[in-house]
């Protein structure tokens, strides 16, 4: 069975599946029916396709294990609705233009866009590159069953595109996350009393720390590491106990001129609490900006940019250009659409800057 779908005709399909996609819950961990609707999708025109978990994959039909391998990747998760959505999350709706619904815009309209290119390429018998296509999970929330389950599964990977929010311009550096969870020590005693040793003063110092220091060093893509305490709590549950014991969280967004590991030795030689990574997975990530997908957007007239969000692109051990279709301001936020236009044109733009990589014209 040949797969044959006129170009014309991707972005339909695209927007379809799409709004199937919306009207199926798939929050991180819980992606088990927008899996087995994919896998539907791929079964029906006729793609031998593979699953592990909540991960679907299929290869170009004349994969050639000599050849080198792009990966065409984004995920099917989504975060919980925001709560000032006034409209039914579930509930794909197209009104002037826009797809409204949880995961229009971060990220369906990039994985059913990068699945259309896919589809575009999947018969050609004259690749200079095999095309694998991996619709993911877990992504929302960094988990280890999405993208980094999936990696080891595949043949030796030249480069991905990773499908998000990006105005279809190149995101072509990411900056990493590192979360700590900071622990003021002191002494409990009694409000009233001169007593006790407030563990909240010690973490105001530490915290007034995070919101003041500059890491010194500046990336050329990506601007300034950034800190932000987003969390604070004690144990206490009554208003006259001195609290011994004071948690704080700082967000910490690594750019590539620091190391995980480096930003970590500075903080520590900087402040009295206890400091614990939750993880140290998430790293800042780059592809040259000379590397030929990158040129092939640049031809199109899209700009270079350097992203200051996480996606699964950290997870990556090899090159990859964040870019799709939609806008990253839209992601999470209340009553989340898509231009139907946009997916058109991320169809079409994938496609183009496909063809300068693949066709040796």
């Amino acid at each position: 069975m040949r797969i044959e779908i006129p170009q014309s005709e991707l972005s339909h399909k695209a927007i379809a599946l799409l709004q199937e996609l919306i009207a199926t819950p798939s929050f991180s961990k819980e992606e088990d029916q927008t899996a087995g609707i994919i896998c539907r999708f791929l079964g029906e025109l006729g793609i031998p396709h593979s699953r592990s978990g909540n991960n679907v994959w299929a290869q170009n039909r004349h994969f050639d294990p000599a050849k080198p391998t792009i990966l065409l990747n984004s995920h099917h998760d989504t975060v919980k609705p925001n709560p000032q959505y006034t409209r039914d999350p579930f509930t794909p709706t197209i009104e002037d233009g826009k797809l409204y619904g949880l995961g229009s815009n971060d990220a369906g309209g990039c994985l059913v866009s990068l699945l259309a290119a896919f589809l575009y390429f999947y018969e050609r018998t004259d690749l200079t590159h095999n095309l694998i296509y991996a619709a993911t999970a877990e992504e929302e929330i960094s988990g280890v069953n999405g993208i980094e389950a999936l990696v080891p599964m595949l043949p030796p990977i030249a480069f991905a595109i990773v499908g998000e929010p990006t105005l279809m311009n190149l995101a072509v550096a990411e900056k990493g996350l590192l979360v700590l969870d900071c622990t003021a020590y002191g002494k409990a005693g009694h409000a009233a009393r001169e007593e006790g040793e407030n563990a909240i003063y010690k973490a105001m110092k530490d915290i007034e720390w995070f919101r003041t220091f500059r890491f010194p060093i500046e990336s050329p893509t990506l601007g300034p590491v950034k800190m932000n305490v987003t969390v604070i709590e004690t144990e206490n549950k009554a208003h006259n106990v001195v609290p011994a014991l004071c948690r704080f969280t700082v967000d910490i967004r690594v750019t590539d001129g620091y190391t995980h590991e480096e930003v970590l030795n500075i903080v520590r030689c900087y402040i009295a609490s206890e400091v614990k990574p939750r993880s140290m997975r998430m790293r800042s990530t780059r592809i040259e900006t000379n590397h030929p997908i990158v040129q092939a957007g640049v031809e199109l007239g899209k700009t270079i940019y350097g992203s200051p969000t996480c996606s699964d692109k950290a997870l990556m051990p090899f090159p990859a250009l964040k870019c799709g279709p939609g806008d990253s301001a839209r992601s999470h936020t209340a009553d989340e659409f898509i231009y139907t236009r946009e997916i058109v044109e991320g169809v079409d733009g994938y496609i183009v800057m496909l063809s300068k990589v693949l066709l040796d014209t």
